[in-house]
């Protein structure tokens, strides 16, 4: 049996995540549900990927940017769940120190890419509604492929700080995380070290580069909110509003429980609930965007008509 409790001078060198405290008879169902959510989610997403590659009606920014999200969502399923799974089936939920830190870079770089991902949409259908005349001219193939490149570099550089500067604590006593991931508050929980310069440094990283995207999202939707009111033709207010409000949906699912998880203080009850909401941007909304975006979206069942028909045509004429 694996001792959870070491003496405080004696440095940890690997975690034992809790998960969700699960009974025994209960993990060969969360096993298959989650097996299930991963295999749709990763399924799901790299369909999208594939068909804005593959179709040249879906080359625009806006599927252009759908596609980076799909991306971003297998990569979010992929740090965590395959984890997950692995403890539920054997049982195992010991995680080395570097494991874990490596788990977390990516979890973080996942999280910090999303929100500007998230705010470049919103200003992409801002553009669209609401300043129609100036969309091109703006929203060029140029201006897409840099402001996806400075998401993602930005996403990956303010993690790569963070994780360095985690990486420099050090870890003693308790080696239990109270979580089914290596998230940051439940490790800061675990460090012997002084953690007020690294917690200041943090905080001062996650103002900069989480309230500016966020009030960018927020002003977005609002000023495409009253635009839409404003159009007088029901059938364009209809596909106005039908377009947004599948960005809205992962837009609220996401900041909305992100919010919860990490500006709500943190005590024993809200560590278990903190879990729970952990799940709907970790694992429900990586699943959400291929349900929403395909079983909503007109254009990418014509999209997916078009592609079938032409794997359909090139295959019979296989011999």
């Amino acid at each position: 049996m694996l001792v959870a409790e070491k003496e405080n001078e004696t440095g940890i060198t690997e975690f034992i995540l809790l998960g969700l405290r699960n009974p025994g008879e209960l993990q060969p169902f969360l096993f298959l549900l989650f097996l299930v959510i991963y295999l749709v989610t990763v399924i799901g997403n790299i369909l999208i990927i594939v068909l804005v590659a593959a179709d040249q009606h879906l080359h625009t920014p806006m599927y252009f940017f759908l596609g980076n999200l799909s991306c971003l969502e297998t990569c979010y399923s992929s740090t965590i769940l395959p984890k997950m799974l692995t403890s539920l089936l054997t049982g195992d939920r010991t995680i080395t120190v570097s494991c874990c830190l490596t788990q977390y870079y990516f979890f973080g770089s996942c999280v910090g890419v999303e929100t500007f991902l998230l705010a470049a949409m919103s200003y992409d259908r801002y553009l669209a509604i609401c300043r129609p005349l100036f969309y091109t001219s703006i929203m060029n193939s140029k201006f897409c492929f840099q402001l996806m490149a400075g998401v993602w570099i930005n996403g990956l550089i303010v993690n790569s700080i963070v994780v360095s500067l985690l990486a420099q604590l050090s870890f003693c006593g308790s080696n239990i995380i109270d979580h089914y991931l290596c998230d940051l508050t439940p490790l800061e929980k675990l460090t012997c070290s002084d953690p007020t310069l690294f917690k200041h440094i943090v905080l001062l990283l996650s103002f900069v580069f989480t309230i500016p995207p966020f009030l960018l999202t927020f002003s977005s939707y609002v000023c495409i909110i009253a635009s839409i009111i404003t159009i007088q033709s029901t059938v364009g207010r209809q596909k106005a509003f039908s377009t947004c409000s599948s960005h809205l949906m992962v837009v609220c699912l996401f900041y909305g429980t992100l919010i919860i998880v990490y500006m709500f203080r943190d005590t024993p009850t809200m560590t278990h609930l903190n879990k729970i909401f952990s799940m709907f941007y970790t694992i429900l909304t990586p699943l959400a965007n291929p349900l929403i975006y395909t079983l909503r979206n007109k254009e990418v069942h014509k999209a997916l008509s078009r592609v079938l028909m032409k794997f359909t045509i090139v295959w019979g004429k296989c011999p």
